[in-house]
């Protein structure tokens, strides 16, 4: 069985190294390179290393990769140093960009890896984005990858790995893990927010596609100090708090909260509601089969939840977490390891 040590014979190269033209570069959180190549190799996708937050593959696994934040189909790499100073580097973008997306929208996306020698190629890597655009034409570039995806259009992107290295692919919008770049979706915080938490919950929001209307009815385990609770409140959402602790004084005395002071274990509600969240620091496995029990019930509609994961085999718990979450009827499951994510998982399911 798979474990969450590091790949026997696997150690994450020196230098970059190139990805297959033809095969897949994924993006994940540094430090996570080898569960991310595990959650591939255990699919058959036959994964590499690349370098820190990187790691190739042959294929596309058949269940999204949890820790990746990201991934697309490398069409060419450009790996003649220094890379921005290639020939005509815009225009062999362009080409190639062109002739896989051929009619459809397009939208340009360039980054680097999510670590502090990629976060130095940064300005560098988003410098590409202008003259690809010009000589593609600006009128047949998008900038909105949200419109790419409404029009069944294609995410253009450039990964730039090292100094060294160039990778260039496409993702369908519709297929992409993220419409950010390079899966890095930050959201915005301010000094009202009660906690880091805030800005999990508005990932996991906006991962999901969907989120709690005026009015409608949610729960949130294990709420103290109530940072998602806040966030639910800001949306118009009714809330009920379940927590033994204190809730932050910004939001005790809401008219749209109801604080009861109990175990998330052993609470349960009066009658269903829409939204069941779950932020608690509990073990995972533990988590999954309370969740479960809401789900085999119908006590709620949506879940949001995140999973922690402080342990190192991580996969094999991920993999209880999934099937104790089916055992519960939860359906359309996604499990991933989002940017606000550290070391956990945020989970998103329906009943219906």
């Amino acid at each position: 069985m798979p474990t969450g040590r590091r790949p026997s014979g696997k150690r994450l190269p020196r230098q970059a190294r190139a990805p297959k033209v033809g095969g897949y570069l994924w993006l994940c959180r540094e430090g996570f390179e080898p569960h991310l190549f595990e959650e591939l190799a255990a699919q058959g996708a036959n994964p590499a290393l690349i370098t820190r937050g990187l790691v190739a593959s042959d294929s596309v696994p058949a269940a999204s990769p949890a820790f990746a934040r990201t991934g697309f189909l490398v069409g060419k790499v450009f790996d003649h140093p220094p890379i921005l100073d290639f020939p005509d580097l815009a225009g062999a973008i362009a080409r190639l960009l062109e002739g896989l997306v051929r009619d459809r929208v397009l939208c340009l996306q360039a980054f680097t890896p999510d670590t502090a020698a990629g976060n130095r190629l940064s300005a560098d890597a988003e410098s590409l984005v202008g003259p690809v655009r010009e000589r593609i034409g600006v009128g047949r570039v998008v900038d909105d990858p949200k419109v790419a995806r409404e029009a069944g259009g294609v995410l253009g992107q450039m990964c730039l790995c090292s100094p060294d290295l160039l990778a260039v692919g496409w993702v369908a919008a519709r297929e992409a893990l993220s419409l950010a770049p390079g899966g890095r979706r930050r959201m915005r915080t301010g000094p009202s927010d009660l906690s880091r938490a805030a800005a999990k919950l508005e990932e996991a929001l906006d991962s999901f596609g969907l989120e709690p209307g005026k009015g409608e009815s949610c729960v949130d385990l294990g709420a103290a100090p109530g940072g998602w609770t806040a966030r639910l409140l800001a949306r118009g959402a009714r809330v009920t708090a379940v927590d033994p602790a204190n809730l932050a004084k910004e939001i005790a005395g809401h008219g749209k909260l109801t604080h009861v002071r109990a175990s998330a274990f052993s609470y349960a509600p009066e009658e269903p509601v829409d939204w069941l969240f779950c932020d608690m620091a509990w073990r995972p496995l533990e988590v999954a089969q309370l969740l479960a029990k809401w789900g085999r019930h119908g006590w709620a509609d949506f879940l949001v939840a995140n999973v922690k994961l402080p342990m190192r085999d991580k996969n094999g718990v991920l993999r209880r977490v999934r099937e104790t979450l089916a055992s519960g009827g939860w359906k359309g499951m996604t499990l991933r390891q989002l940017y606000h994510d550290r070391d956990e998982v945020t989970v998103t399911a329906r009943r219906r």
